[in-house]
């Protein structure tokens, strides 16, 4: 079978094996659904205080917030087997996966379907659904793309910088914790504009991890704002694609790294 039937039949048994006990796959997908809620009920309270965070609603802010947990949900239940990835190295499974002739990456990204994490995806979904609601946003062909983009880019990018992070554990053999400050860090950061952030923290998520290029920059399309921040409105439509390079260079840096790798000897 070719590589997607294969990742198929993957995520076929990973999600054969969650059913198994369906009283707990509904409570925790419950749970990370109330989770994410509370979350944003802390958001709500902060401009039920203040009202406005510099010049944006909540609304415009809530369109951040469902975007970025839509596409960190789908990243999250993608890319699980990168997260432990570290558990390989360090007891030499990995080997395994070496000697069957299958792309490592597929092998890996078909571990696990974590479904759980839908809870999370739907909360996004129905913040997102508000948020065009209130601010009454009409689903335009350009509105469909912007955000379609923006989801399919953030998912990519997400993917990427787990993928980064398993990588890294060639060399390092133990996962860099730090390096969630750009998985949960990022998701925390992009749920509000980049515009009330200092000019180097821009920079730095727009140059370097393209977090902002992923999500904040389409949505200025949909939010219709760009011009008011200088921004030409065909790179909103473009920008999202940045998160599918960042992807693509990360499975370039993982083919690099599996050359370094040095099995346990177990």
């Amino acid at each position: 079978m070719n590589a997607l039937q294969l990742y198929g039949r993957y995520i076929g048994v990973s999600v054969q094996a969650q059913m198994q006990y369906k009283i707990s796959f509904g409570l925790q997908t419950l749970g990370h659904l109330g989770v994410t809620a509370i979350e944003f009920l802390g958001i709500w309270v902060l401009f039920a205080r203040f009202g406005q965070l510099a010049d944006w609603s909540i609304a415009e802010v809530a369109l951040f917030y469902g975007l970025i947990n839509m596409a960190f949900a789908c990243a999250d239940a993608l890319g699980r087997g990168f997260d432990s990835f570290g558990k390989l190295v360090q007891n030499g499974d990995f080997d395994r996966l070496l000697l069957r002739p299958r792309s490592t990456v597929l092998q890996i990204l078909g571990t696990e379907l974590t479904l759980k994490r839908f809870g999370r995806l739907i909360q996004g979904l129905v913040i997102i659904g508000w948020s065009l609601s209130t601010l009454q946003i009409a689903l335009t062909l350009p509105v469909l793309w912007l955000l379609s983009a923006a989801f399919v880019g953030s998912v990519a990018l997400f993917c990427g910088i787990v993928i980064f992070q398993a990588t890294l554990t060639f060399w390092t053999i133990e996962s860099l914790e730090i390096m969630n400050i750009l998985t949960y860090g990022g998701v925390e950061t992009a749920q509000y504009p980049f515009s009330i952030y200092g000019r180097w923290f821009q920079r730095f998520f727009t140059f370097i991890v393209p977090l902002a290029c992923v999500s904040y920059l389409p949505l200025l399309g949909v939010l219709n704002r760009a011009s008011e921040f200088g921004v030409p409105l065909w790179v909103c439509f473009l920008s999202p694609w940045s998160g599918i390079v960042f992807l693509l260079l990360a499975l370039r840096l993982w083919r690099i790294g599996e050359r370094y790798y040095c099995s346990t000897g177990s």
